[in-house]
This record gives C-alpha cells, structure tokens and sequence, in this order.
C-alpha cells in the first residue's frame, strides 16, 4: 500500500507541474496509456493471490479514477487559464473613439434624377411613372412608330420570350420613356405636364452606350402650347442644370415618328483646353430632341387633337450627367466600382434644391 502510496503523490505532482495541454496529455499517455504505469500495476493483479489482488485491487481502481480525475481538473483550469489570456490579448476599449468608417455615397444617376425632378417641379412638371415591361402598343404603336421601323427590328429591341400557343400581345423592354407618356394622357387627360425619368433599354455598347441607362422625357398638353414654349422650357432647364447665366440653343430640323414638327436640340458650348463650358465658345453639342406631339400620339392618349396640343422632349440622364460633372466614360456608371462611385458620388444627405444649389 506503501508503493501505491508513492505513486499517487508523484502523478499527482506531474499533473500539477503540467503547463500546457501538451504537457498534461504527455503526463496521461505515461500514467493511464496502453502502456502506462498505472495501466501495467492493473495487468498485474492476474498474477497475485487472491489475497493480495483482494486489496491491491480496490486501492489501484482508486488510484486510476483519482489520477484520471486530477487529469480532467487540471485540463479544465489550463483551458480557464488560456480563456483568460485570449480575452486580456483581445480586448478593447469602447470608450475610445471609433475608426471613421466609410461614408455611402449617391450615384450620380441619382443626383442627376433629383436634380432634375427639382427643376422641372419648379415649372409645374409633376413626375410620371410606368412599368419597365411594356406592350407593344404602347412603346411603338402608339407612339406612331410604324412596324417597318429598324427600332422594332430584334438588333435593336428587347423582346420578351413569347411561348408556343401564347396569344397576349407581344411585350418588350421599353426602348424609352414614351410610353409613359401614353399612360400619363390616358390616366389624367388634358391639360397635362409631366416629366418620365426612368430606366430604359436598347441593344448597343459602347463607349457612350449601354444595354441598360436612363432617359428622361417631358409632356405638356394644353389649348395654345407652341414651339417657343418648349424653348423657353428647355433654355430654364439648361440654365439651371449646368449653372450658367447665359445659354443658347439651337434647333435643327429633324424627324420623330411620335412629333411634328421635330427638332435635335444644340447647346452653345467650348472645349477650349479639353475642358467643357456650357453658354460660351463657338462649339455646338447635340444634347436632346424634342418637338410638338404628333396628333396621332395625341389620339392613342385619349386626347382630341383638334382642341389640345402639346410638346415633347426627351434627353439621356447618363450623358448630361457625364457633360455636367465631367465622367468619361458612360460604361463606368454601371461597373460597381467604389472607387469610381467615392470619386464622382454625392453626400447622401446633401439632396439638390434650387435654393440652395444643385451640384452641392
């Protein structure tokens, strides 16, 4: 009992010297392993009598549960202990002050819209809006646009897949924001002025074009609207947009299928050193068309054309806003890139007013 005795205080003392899980899990392999030493004192009980295996038995089953035991104890404070360490090497400080963290900004597609929108309600336009899908009634049939057009031709439009059997009218990826127009006359009549900015799509990419970009498209109806009317309204819009006191534009007879007369609509401007000046120079840059809406446009609108008349214009939101803020390149608007969008983006609180300045 003596030699049992000594066993348990030396394993003991090796579990308490164990300094790190590696060191304890050495300490069992050598007392309880396959071949450790108290395992062996066990195989030995075969061989005594059974007077001595009837009390060397009880005191070595003791002695294996109390080592196994003081294992288990010391494994739990050495994992305490290193729980402990992590939580020191880790902490932190909440009461210092916090990393500045990076700022969301608005694309400019998006402060472009608001600008707009804000200029365009100062004139007493309301904004319109319609579905992304549309008929194809109302993107071209409506719109006087006949069926022999190349915009109705596959190279150029969106069509949506049609199955076996389906007789509902064909629809399409709206091609621009005239439908919305046709929407806008049928819901409300006349007189009317409303803006339609939105998404639009078109097979094209390039530099300057992309499958998917915006456009936006003004309409106003009334008993006595004229051409000089829809200058005045695009010369406000220009001079606001661009900040500039002086503007000047210049119409040059054009063709639309959903207006007559048509108009591509110039705007004075100079390259003078690469840099772009809207109001001065002896350059002219196309930026839109317009002109006054065809009768048969009028009619599809629910609108009598003998007694109403009205103007229409439409102009990419992408390309005035690459003009007005200098971008590049029209595909960079659509790539995701933060870097581009922390260069050219806009303070998500800082929202365009007239009052206070658009492009603040």
């Amino acid at each position: 009992m003596e030699e049992i005795e000594q066993l348990r205080r030396r394993w003991l003392a090796r579990i308490a010297e164990a300094d790190g899980a590696d060191a304890l899990e050495a300490v069992r392999v050598a007392a309880l392993g396959k071949k450790g030493e108290i395992s062996l004192r066990m195989r030995e009980l075969g061989r005594m009598t059974p007077e001595e295996r009837q009390s060397a038995g009880p005191a070595l089953n003791a002695l294996k549960d109390e080592i196994d035991a003081a294992l288990k104890a010391r494994k739990a404070a050495l994992d305490d202990a290193a729980l402990e360490a992590r939580l020191a090497e880790e902490w932190l400080d909440v009461t210092l002050p916090a990393r500045p963290r990076p700022r969301g900004t608005v694309h400019p597609v998006s402060q472009v819209m608001e600008e707009l929108t804000a200029i365009f309600a100062d004139m007493g336009f309301a904004v319109a809006e319609g579905p992304q899908i549309e008929t194809d009634w109302h993107n071209f049939d409506a719109l006087n646009i006949p069926p022999e057009h190349p915009a109705r031709q596959e190279h150029d439009t969106f069509f949506m897949h049609r199955a076996e059997g389906d007789n509902r009218p064909p629809h399409v990826l709206r091609t621009h924001t005239s439908p919305v127009q046709i929407r806008a006359m049928q819901a409300q009549g006349a007189p009317l002025r409303v803006i339609a900015p939105g998404r639009v799509y078109r097979m094209d990419m390039d530099q300057t074009h992309t499958p998917m970009f915006h456009q936006v498209e003004g309409l106003a109806v009334d008993r006595e609207i004229s051409m000089a009317q829809l200058k005045w309204t695009l010369e406000e819009f220009c001079r606001a947009f661009f900040e500039v006191e002086t503007v000047e534009l210049r119409f040059r007879a054009s063709h639309f299928p959903f207006t007559e007369p048509s108009a591509e609509v110039d705007i004075r401007c100079s390259w003078a050193d690469g840099q772009l000046r809207i109001g001065e120079g002896e350059d002219w840059m196309e930026i839109l068309g317009s002109g006054m809406v065809h009768p048969r446009v009028l009619e599809a609108g629910g609108i009598d054309p003998a007694a109403w008349q009205g103007f229409a214009f439409g102009m990419g939101i992408d390309r005035i806003a690459m003009l007005k803020y200098g971008i590049p390149d029209l595909r960079a608007f659509f790539e995701s890139d933060l870097r581009w969008l922390r260069h050219y983006g806009f303070a998500a609180l800082d929202r365009p007013d007239l009052a206070g300045g658009l492009s603040r």
